[in-house]
């Protein structure tokens, strides 16, 4: 049994779990868009952590294909964290950009929209260069995708209901 097919479990959970929560937070946002589209930091925090899910989903669903080999495995895990590492670039320029006395801790929301595709970035490169140890990497990434997910969904529903 190979590294990948070790964590096909893991990949199942994970796929299902990113997909059902992608799904509800854009839902929720949708109850508010009028008023979160007009904060371009809340939206911009929101797309950063939806791609963070959309990464999970994507890694997941093709760390489940038969037989792709590891390197291969590790070119779309790279791909993909860099489109999601845009998002992340967008939400922390706007973040920064957003000088209302409210917006504090600027760095530590900026840097949490950089965790997910970071931590896959990792894994994708120890993929390609052979070491299955990125593999836990992307775990953490998918369960960072999550936490990072559900957190920032709360702030901007929180922070449009005030």
């Amino acid at each position: 049994m190979g590294a990948l097919e070790q964590w096909h479990e893991f990949d199942v959970a994970m796929l299902g779990a990113a997909a059902a929560l992608a799904g509800l937070v854009i839902v929720a946002a949708s109850v508010n868009i009028q008023v979160i589209i007009a904060a371009p930091s809340l939206t911009s925090r929101l797309a950063s952590a939806i791609s963070g899910l959309v990464l999970a989903i994507v890694v997941c669903a093709v760390g489940l294909v038969p037989e792709i080999s590891t390197a291969a495995f590790g070119i779309v895990v790279i791909a993909s964290s860099l489109v999601a590492a845009a998002f992340a670039v967008d939400a922390s320029v706007r973040i920064f950009q957003n000088h209302h006395p409210e917006n504090r801790l600027r760095a530590g929301k900026a840097t949490v929209t950089f965790v997910t595709p970071g931590l896959y970035l990792v894994g994708g490169v120890l993929l390609l260069v052979g070491d299955a140890g990125g593999l836990v990497w992307l775990a953490a990434g998918a369960i960072a995708a999550i936490v990072a997910a559900l957190f920032v969904s709360w702030v901007v529903l929180v922070e449009v209901l005030r």
